[in-house]
């Protein structure tokens, strides 16, 4: 006992775990368009595989609702049998990214993009499972999905068996939420897990219409990828989804990791370790025909509440995943694909940041500009093309907030005109740089001080030395440029 002091607490942290992760693998595999086994799967080796690895001693993996639209994206395009060597090569790039040491670089991703990510991708997420709740086939893109809503709703309304459907998945919504307002003692059992049981519980008490789970067994949807699924490499296509895969993945996992580091006192995360743990799970996943995995937060979190010390909890909920999927498969079978709709946009309900966009409104609307259009642009573009939208959008962003510069000009009536720039002289600010000088009258004597500047760059200082020798009048006293740093200015 004394080599593992903290055993009792990491045994029943995982036994929470194991609960919270067992709705949300299956619901996760279903709203991707794969077999439910597989997010156990991906469940299984984020524990066994990522759980044993340094990096993050605290963090659950699994297959994360983050990814959900990209994996579903991915589905149609290249089909099931592609999605191994997906993630695979996205887990060898998160290998290799980790071994360079550019893990600590994603902590640098503008906040606002990432945020802007998760609204995207719960925007998307909630307008697609409110079809699965209603039993109907959603529309292919984002846009679609949310303007077709209403009339999906107004066809259930016509359909005794959608209503039925819809009933349950809201019914699986409502427990979820108002679990959390009964005794501490109660909430022991995940509410995510409460939800499913009392909708399966109800489905078959009153033998309800309603479509359930398919199940294939475990060894039945393990299908490592084929010779043919390596050929869709030759595809550039994929490469971006490859790309799409291990970026966004890395970034939710780190970010993760970030957030539940700030709920534990206990070591902390080693970033460039941690991708390594995460890319040495994907690579796995990927040779298993599995889904992507990331950091999950919602399991995370409930690990470290739940009293984890050790990595040993972690590990632990990935032995009770692979004995559930190994002993009762038939179970999965029993719940109504409604409740794991239901479990789906409560998930996609909480990665919408209303308190960060009101926070960033009030005090940066910069940032919540970007975080709007990244998630914008994700419902009307796909996943990869929106975030890089929002990576366009800070970049620009940054660079003219650092190029912020103040010109001040004050004339005595008499003497020379002075002119103060201070702040940071770039390409630019060029253009008010110029218009403000060559607005000064050519017969005065000028002065122009440049001690206030941060930063002059060569295409400034350039335009500054050529505006200096062509300014003045031939019987004027040339312009006089005084700065930390010499600037050639005319001579008499």
């Amino acid at each position: 006992m004394s080599r593992f002091p903290y055993l009792r607490q990491d045994f029943a942290a995982s036994i929470v775990v194991f609960l919270v992760a067992v709705p949300l693998c299956v619901g996760v595999a279903v709203a991707s368009g794969v077999p439910a086994e597989l997010g156990l799967v991906t469940g299984i080796v984020g524990g066994l595989v990522t759980g044993l690895m340094p990096g993050s001693s605290l963090q659950v993996s699994g297959p994360a609702a983050g990814l959900t639209v990209l994996v579903f994206e991915a589905v149609s395009e290249f089909g099931v049998a592609a999605l191994g060597v997906i993630v695979l090569f996205a887990g060898l790039l998160q290998l290799a990214m980790g071994f360079v040491r550019i893990g600590r670089w994603f902590r640098a991703i503008s906040v606002a993009v990432v945020e802007g990510m998760l609204c995207g991708i719960g925007l998307v997420i909630i307008a697609g499972q409110i079809y699965a709740a209603a039993g109907l086939k959603a529309p292919e893109t984002g846009i679609g999905k949310i303007v077709g809503v209403p009339g999906a709703l107004a066809d259930a309304l016509g359909s005794t068996e959608a209503l039925t459907s819809l009933a349950i998945g809201a019914g699986t919504i409502a427990v979820i939420v108002l679990w959390k307002k009964l005794p501490k003692a109660v909430q022991a059992v995940p509410g995510a897990l409460a939800a499913v049981m009392l909708a399966t519980i109800v489905s078959l008490a009153f033998s309800l219409p309603v479509a359930t789970v398919e199940v294939e067994g475990l060894l039945g949807v393990i299908q490592p990828p084929g010779s043919e699924a390596f050929g869709e490499l030759a595809s550039p296509a994929i490469w971006g989804t490859i790309i799409a895969f291990a970026l966004i993945a890395s970034a939710e996992s780190l970010f993760s990791a970030a957030a539940v580091d700030r709920l534990h006192d206990g070591p902390r995360t080693e970033y460039n370790k941690e991708m390594i743990a995460q890319g040495a799970g994907n690579t796995v996943c990927g040779l298993l025909g599995a889904l992507p995995m990331t950091a999950v937060i919602v399991r995370s979190s409930a690990n470290v509440q739940a009293g984890a010390k050790t990595k040993a909890s972690r590990v632990l909920h990935g032995v009770w995943l692979l004995l559930f999927a190994a002993a009762l498969p038939s179970a999965l079978a029993l719940i109504p694909l409604s409740a794991l709709a239901g479990i789906l946009v409560h998930a996609g309900w909480k990665l919408i940041p209303f308190r960060q966009v009101a926070e960033l409104w009030r005090g940066h609307k910069g940032e919540a500009l970007i975080l709007i259009v990244t998630a914008v642009s994700i419902v009307a573009v796909n996943m990869f093309e929106g975030v890089l939208i929002g990576l366009a959008l800070a970049v620009v962003k940054t660079a003219w907030e650092a190029s912020h510069l103040k010109t001040e000009v004050i004339d005595k009536g008499a003497g020379p005109i002075q002119v103060y720039l201070s702040g940071n002289a770039t390409f630019l600010r060029l253009p008010k740089i110029l218009d403000s000088l060559e607005a000064l009258p050519q017969d005065r004597p000028i002065e122009v001080d440049l001690s206030g500047l941060h930063h002059l760059d060569h295409a400034c200082r350039t335009a500054l030395e050529t505006w200096a020798e062509r300014h003045s009048a031939p019987d004027t006293d040339p312009v006089k440029v005084t700065t930390a740093e010499p600037v050639k200015a005319t001579t008499p």
